[in-house]
């Protein structure tokens, strides 16, 4: 047999001991895992207020989830229901709750230089040309944020928000609550 088949066959063997002597420990990981594959992958407007991202759109994986309307603060990190012209493009993502950072407030100032995308003339990110898929993005429309909308984006450069127009802004409807990131 491969060496390194047998390593991972023994590497393997030893965890499932190890899962079967602490026990204790594993469960409430599995715990966990389990509520945030039925918060993120069945549920979309879920009950359970802890909120899992396992996505490197930000820097947070678990937070707290505060349903209910809130008065959104620039900064502010909220969950809200998948929407826009994307809902079309990306069928497998509607309904699915998106964890992004409001950038953008009603009243603020859009612009778009090429790829570059600013509110109030500060830069705040760039868009890509493709998608993971290889579909096209077209960047947002320069804009001033009209009232029950707000601008939101990842802090990676490859988060799919605001920055392009088939996701778009999110309505204040869209909203599913804002969250406290616990780390």
């Amino acid at each position: 047999m491969n060496a390194r088949i047998e390593r991972w066959l023994t590497g393997f063997g030893q965890f499932l001991h190890d899962l079967r002597v602490r026990w204790y420990l594993y469960l409430p990981i599995f715990a966990i895992c389990g509520l945030a594959y039925l918060r993120l992958f069945v549920d979309p407007t879920p009950r359970v207020p802890l909120l899992f991202n396992w996505t490197p759109s930000l820097p947070y994986r678990v937070a707290w989830l505060q349903y209910g309307p809130h008065a959104l603060q620039r900064g502010d990190y909220v969950v809200f229901a998948f929407d826009g012209e994307a809902r079309r493009t990306y069928p497998g993502l509607n309904g699915q709750p998106f964890f992004k950072r409001v950038r953008g407030l009603p009243g603020d100032t859009v612009t778009v230089t090429g790829r570059v995308v600013s509110i109030n003339g500060e830069v705040v990110g760039m868009a890509k040309t493709h998608a993971f898929d290889r579909r096209p993005l077209e960047p947002i429309a320069s804009t001033v944020i009209p009232p029950g909308h707000y601008y939101v984006q990842g802090t990676g450069p490859d988060s799919f928000d605001s920055r392009y127009r088939t996701s778009g802004l999110v309505r204040a409807d869209q909203v599913l609550g804002t969250v406290l990131p616990l780390f």
